[in-house]
């Protein structure tokens, strides 16, 4: 009896075939790092944007504080009622932090257009972040001294018979007040960044 040998033709993938596959599993990395860019150069657009409002703000802040000289009508050739920001030294740091923090900002600008140009770079968001928080820290100091200040001049002391100032040199403490809040605005846009830089860090 004769045996037959039954042979099946499994055709094998050509290598044209195998070609054709292999870009797929490219194409799908090549898109999620283009998601993870895409969601990274938003955060940074946003960061940038903050940064113009925290210049507004710190600016503001200088600058209020820089002129709430006041002086009172009633004056004599000998005695003369003033109050001024250079009459407290806590107020003088506070000028000369926020003129400080307006600057840096400025400064760190073209990094943070850095940030959106190459959004998967991670020295320049490590950079700010480390800027950002030391800044912030800085702004903190400076506007919680101010408004310390700004409270004994509101509210006085007794224990230390300090009198309240407000009272006759209304419009300095206005002024005051509001440098002290712009600060406290500054000092929330800086937390905001903080958390922005190590939101887009983790993604890398």
């Amino acid at each position: 009896m004769k045996n037959e040998s039954t042979f099946i033709d499994v055709p094998a993938e050509s290598s044209s075939a195998m070609k054709g596959k292999a870009p797929l599993i490219g194409v799908a990395k090549d898109h999620t790092t283009s998601g993870s860019g895409g969601y990274n150069r938003g955060i940074s657009i946003f960061d940038f944007l903050l940064r113009l409002a925290a210049i507004v703000a710190a600016s503001v802040a200088a600058g209020t504080m820089f002129t709430s000289d006041e002086t009172l009508p009633f004056f004599t050739q000998f005695l003369q009622f003033e109050a001024g920001y250079d009459d407290l030294p806590t107020f003088q740091f506070f000028v000369i932090t926020m003129s400080l923090v307006s600057g840096y900002i400025v400064l760190s600008l073209p990094i943070s257009v850095v940030t959106i140009v190459r959004p998967l770079a991670a020295a320049p968001r490590l950079l700010l972040l480390v800027l950002d928080t030391a800044i912030m820290g800085l702004t903190m100091a400076a506007a919680s001294s101010a408004a310390a200040i700004s409270y004994v001049a509101h509210n006085g002391n007794q224990n230390t018979n300090w009198l309240p100032i407000c009272q006759q040199f209304g419009d300095f403490c206005q002024k005051t007040s509001g440098a002290i809040v712009s600060s406290f605005v500054a000092v929330v846009f800086f937390m905001i960044l903080v958390v922005l830089s190590g939101v887009a860090l983790k993604r890398h």
